[in-house]
């Protein structure tokens, strides 16, 4: 049996030697040290022999086992070592190459006209107050001169949580909350911005969620000339110095008296074309002279104080700016379309 295992083992060192690749290398090792492998096949015949004959066929076998294992780790690290450079030198990097440069986000289109709009209030002096979305009846509806019941509120088709609690339909909420905040005081000059929701149909110019900014001024003596003349210098620093405006009686709950303000077309500047539908004017906004009503539930004497409001779509806004013609490409998170505002 001696004289199998040295025979066994030259077998396969010799074998061995001359292994070029993984798999021969793993098909030799089951072949000579398997389960079913020749080592272990001339150590089944051990039974047959003496108890002195075994611890030194015991040893022998031992000495094969290693001799056959340590060449089979050699191969394998050798093998492993080959393919690590290989994996190297496939992934090899020319570091005098010049960097790829990052592509940069860029401000989303609302976002963006939201800043330029705050800021051009900041700077006619107003700041910017803000309100939960998740809004009281009182404060979306009640404090603004619309009762429950009031025939109006069907203007404004709402998402209700409870009888008295709803997503707010528009900002002027945030307008009523300032009002009790400043407690009387004034003046008051805020701006408003934030998401507002409706049940409006999901079509190319109305969506449930949108963007409003409403504004707020309360004071002494304030009159319907200085809202025009706000909003006269809005429009001219956001669409242009060429642009006029122009004030059309409407109504809202909260104001009186109430107006529809247009301004001159941006892309035909009021000479008529499809955009404005050939009339020279774009409707932009809804304004007008706080309602008595509204400010005393506010905490300020109507008999002492006066105050104007508007408000404004901020897509509205974008669309005319940009000439967009369907609101829901702000939503759809379509990458040619946002690529587009990363260079303005």
């Amino acid at each position: 049996m001696k004289e199998r295992l040295e025979s066994l083992k030259s077998e396969a060192l010799a074998q061995l030697k001359d292994v070029s690749d993984p798999q021969t290398l793993n098909d030799l090792r089951v072949k000579y040290l398997g389960k079913k492998g020749a080592l272990t096949e001339i150590l089944r015949g051990m039974g047959a022999l003496s108890a002195e004959e075994r611890p030194i066929i015991g040893q022998v076998a031992n000495e094969v086992r290693s001799a056959i294992e340590q060449i089979i780790d050699e191969k394998q690290q050798f093998f492993l070592q080959q393919e690590t450079e290989k994996r190297l030198q496939a992934e090899k990097v020319d570091v005098t190459l010049p960097g790829r440069p990052l592509r940069q986000g860029g401000v989303h289109p609302l976002n963006k006209v939201i800043g330029e709009i705050e800021e051009i209030f900041l700077g006619m002096g107003y700041r910017v107050a803000e309100g939960p979305e998740v809004e009281m009846d009182y404060y979306n509806f009640e404090a603004l001169n619309l009762p429950k019941n009031h025939p109006a509120r069907d203007m404004q088709d709402s998402f209700y949580i409870t009888e008295e609690l709803l997503m707010r339909t528009h900002t002027s909420p945030v307008q009523v909350r300032t009002m009790e905040a400043m407690k009387g005081e004034v003046p008051v000059k805020v701006i408003c911005p934030g998401k507002v929701y409706r049940r409006d149909d999901d079509d190319a110019t109305h969506s449930f969620q949108f963007n409003q900014i409403e504004g707020l001024v309360i004071g002494k003596n304030i009159r319907m000339s200085d809202l025009k003349g706000t909003l006269q210098q809005f429009v001219q620093e956001m669409f242009g110095p060429k642009t006029q405006i122009r004030l059309r009686p409407s109504f809202f709950p909260f104001t009186e008296p109430s107006a529809e303000v247009d301004v001159t077309c941006v892309q035909c500047g009021g000479d008529g074309c499809r955009m404005c539908k050939h009339t020279g004017w774009l409707e932009i906004l809804g304004c007008g002279m706080v309602q008595p009503k509204v400010l005393e539930m506010g905490g300020y004497d109507p008999q002492e104080y006066s105050g104007f409001a508007f408000g404004m779509g901020v897509e509205r806004i974008a669309i005319l700016k940009y000439g967009i013609d369907d609101i829901r490409h702000f939503y759809s998170n379509d990458m040619r379309f946002l690529k587009q505002f990363a260079r303005l």
